[in-house]
């Protein structure tokens, strides 16, 4: 059974930094399973945040995101990675970790596995 377990979020105040973490199990990681963030504010469409390959070279953004926001993987440890850097309001949101099996990265129809979340406020 495929089981991702977002942890890390928390009530942060804006220009902060946050770490969230994604333990994965259930399937061979770091083979052929591109992993990516994706973030839902209340009332709003679950949005792309990030992506990457899985062995860790190839990386996707959200435009508007980039240059604050880095993901990463360790595979030794089946986990993926999200750094967010210069927290604004506008990041409140649930984020989810889930595993590529469609075709286009930044569509959430294209994943087939997701975690539950973790909660996300930036608030001063």
């Amino acid at each position: 059974e495929v089981q991702l377990v977002e942890s890390g979020g928390g009530l942060m105040q804006p220009g902060s930094s946050l770490k969230l973490s994604c333990a994965t199990s259930g399937f061979i990681f770091g083979i052929y399973d591109m992993m990516s963030w994706f973030r839902q504010a209340p009332g709003k469409e679950r949005d792309f945040v990030s992506a990457i390959s899985a062995d860790g070279v190839a990386t996707y953004y959200a435009d508007s995101l980039k240059g604050r926001f880095t993901i990463s993987r360790d595979n030794a440890k089946n986990t993926v990675s999200l750094q967010m850097n210069s927290l604004k309001p506008e990041d409140t949101a649930r984020y989810y970790c889930a595993v590529f099996t469609g075709t286009l990265i930044r569509s959430p129809m294209a994943y087939e596995y997701w975690g539950q979340g973790t909660q996300v406020t930036v608030s001063s």
